[in-house]
């Protein structure tokens, strides 16, 4: 009989979640076959099976934590597929079963809690007579129902424990509160995780933000003129996020401490420019990264973000695509926000957030007035790292390089 354990999945992970088992017990699996989805808190993964046999018993359900090294499954590599799990009877079990003629009368009524329709091991009945438990009231955590003596122990010790005067928690008079039809779920393992590390980074870093806008004339102008024949040479459209992914590196080339992050006590600026992108995924916020954002064209910049933006839809981001961004740029505009202020994505000390486009009557040099495309941008920075006028000039930077981007073009 051999277990099937938590691999090792990244430094940074250590457990998960399991979303999904992919087999059931009985199933036939080779080496190498996936048996279950893992959710961990970047991304979901498959555990694959180091054996070729028959799952004969799955020891952690759907929704359960695991922590790396965990076994989670057995399989028998002898046995047929379809065949019911092997039973694992130890000696002392088999010896308690045996018949007793010296054994009390006064035994036989928890002798009787054990129904036929209790699914229980032989050291669960065993243990359950010993503390005269009901086993029709242990509750199971077997996916399948079957009761285990950890179940009979809990249950035991449930049952011994001083009730404590009626006192209401504050968990439990925040549900006591609701005379109305209400709905709970359980939160998944990756928006506990965003909760956590949102949170986290407010304790963590002086995080503060500033404000400017940029007129988008110029790159409406500039997409318009140039547009088919991108898609016919690119077989992609030129969008925005391009010229805001272009103009960034330009300003982090210029503020190089907003590229930077802190290390103990030293301060790791960064050389080289891996862009996260903000992309809103089923699960919750993911932030996959463009590498070397500097050496590509707008065309590659442009179809490495669908590339993961599809992924990160569809679930299928790897760790090393979510991992070691330098910067980050989130667009709550598509989803109509005007302003906001975005949180770091820790450790890094920048993020720039974009927003809806909105047509603002806006006065010209010459004292005119014309109706132009005007969008909000916002920079949160870790003010631990960076002054105030150096983010001021930064995000003035990226401004001037958003309403001049013939130039951005040429040299990006």
């Amino acid at each position: 009989m051999k277990e099937i354990i938590v691999p090792e999945l990244a430094e940074s992970i250590t457990e998960g979640t399991i979303s999904e088992w992919l087999v059931k017990e009985g199933d036939r699996v080779e080496k190498g076959d996936p048996v279950l989805e893992l959710e961990t808190d970047k991304v979901n993964v498959e555990v694959n099976t180091d054996y070729a046999g028959v799952i004969t018993e799955i020891l952690v359900g759907e929704g359960e934590d695991v922590e790396v090294g965990d076994a989670i499954a057995k399989v028998d590599e002898n046995a047929e597929a379809g065949a019911a799990p092997a039973k694992e009877t130890p000696k002392e079990e088999v010896k308690a079963e045996e018949p007793k003629q010296e054994a009390p009368v006064q035994e036989e009524p928890a002798q009787e809690v054990d129904k036929l329709d209790v699914i229980a091991t032989p050291a669960a009945r065993k243990r359950a007579r010993e503390l005269n438990i009901d086993l029709s009231k242990v509750s199971p955590r077997d996916p399948l129902g079957r009761i285990r003596p950890e179940d009979v122990e809990a249950a035991h010790k449930t049952d011994s424990q001083p009730k404590a005067p009626a006192k209401k928690t504050a968990a439990a008079a925040q549900k006591a509160e609701f005379d109305k039809p209400v709905i709970r779920e359980k939160m998944s393992r990756r928006r506990m995780t965003i909760a956590k590390r949102l949170v986290d980074v407010q304790h963590t870093a002086a995080m503060l933000t500033t404000f400017n806008e940029v007129d988008l004339t110029n790159i409406m102008a500039l997409r318009k003129e140039r547009q088919e024949k991108f898609v016919e040479k690119h077989d992609i459209k030129l969008g925005f996020m391009s010229f805001f992914t272009k103009a960034v590196v330009g300003a982090l080339k210029e503020f190089p401490l907003l590229n930077a992050e802190i290390q103990g006590d030293e301060l790791v600026i960064k050389q080289f420019y891996d862009i996260g992108i903000a992309v809103a995924a089923k699960e919750g916020l993911v932030v996959p990264v463009v590498r070397d954002a500097d050496r590509l064209d707008f065309a590659g910049v442009e179809k490495e973000i669908k590339r993961l933006a599809a992924k990160a839809r569809d679930n299928k981001l790897s760790l090393s695509e979510l991992q070691g961004g330098s910067f980050t740029i989130t667009n709550g505009g598509v989803f109509g926000s005007m302003m906001s202020t975005p949180i770091l994505n820790a450790p890094q000390v920048g993020i720039l957030g974009m927003h809806t486009i909105q047509k603002r009557a806006v006065v010209m040099p010459d004292d005119s007035i014309e109706v132009r495309p005007m969008m909000y941008l916002a920079l949160s920075y870790d003010h631990r790292i960076v002054d105030g006028s150096e983010a001021v000039r930064f995000l003035v930077r990226i401004k001037e390089m958003l309403e001049d981007p013939y130039d951005l073009l040429l040299e990006g």
